[in-house]
């Protein structure tokens, strides 16, 4: 029971400071639209991996806590009037503006949190565990296609109005182009080759100063304010 109870604290650590910002955030609030989503997502990891669903539960804990943690992390910055990555500035700067649907402000913090805290935190869990990338490339995958298959349940939940698939739709147009299952991809590249350039610091902070600056950008055209 004792190892047990070591397993899984750090996951319900970082669960537990997620609930906190839900209780503490306005419902309409765009981080707390994103906190919610991220939320139920570290939920059912932590009920995968208290059933044996990862082959290797200390790997797939270690990724699930630093990916969380550079979220948190960016929160925090954000409080204490620090600027965050750029991948998350967009959503701060336009978290409560009127003009944004939850749908944009659900997908922005995805499309930040993926496509650049995960590659990060690929990495940082390879340094925690003295692995390579490919050992923890298992549990990389289950955790996305849990947050793949919780991307259409999003969709469905937040976009508004029976006009889902109505092709005029702007919001259709504006994020019918990402993909989470391609941004999954892309992330698996770009921890490989930090993971390749970590003995050449500068080079692999210049790889991730562009990937965080590209991924805000791309964030900040998902959060184009929309007409009524």
């Amino acid at each position: 029971m004792a190892q047990l109870e070591q397993i899984t604290t750090p996951v319900d650590a970082v669960v537990s400071r997620m609930r906190a910002l839900d209780s503490a955030l306005p419902d309409r609030d765009g981080i707390a639209v994103f906190n919610r989503v991220y939320l139920a997502v570290t939920e059912a990891v932590d009920r995968r991996i208290d059933a044996g669903a990862f082959t290797d539960a200390r790997a797939a804990i270690t990724l699930d806590v630093r990916f969380a943690e550079r979220y948190l992390a960016a929160v925090e910055a954000t409080t204490d009037e620090r600027r965050p990555p750029a991948c998350w500035r967009p959503l701060f700067q336009l978290r409560r503006h009127p003009g944004v649907r939850p749908l944009q402000f659900a997908l922005a913090g995805i499309n930040a949190h993926i496509g650049h805290d995960l590659a990060l935190a690929v990495v940082d869990t390879c340094r925690r565990l003295d692995c390579e990338p490919a050992e923890v490339e298992d549990e990389f995958d289950r955790v996305g296609d849990l947050l793949v298959s919780l991307e259409e349940r999003i969709r469905e939940d937040l976009m508004p109005g029976p006009d889902l698939f109505q092709i005029a739709d702007p919001l259709t147009h504006l994020l019918g182009s990402w993909s989470l299952d391609r941004a999954r991809d892309a992330t698996w590249t770009a921890a490989r080759a930090l993971w390749a350039l970590r003995g050449l610091p500068d080079v692999a902070e210049e790889f991730t100063e562009r990937l965080d600056a590209a991924v805000g950008f791309a964030g900040r055209m998902m959060l184009t304010p929309l007409p009524d």
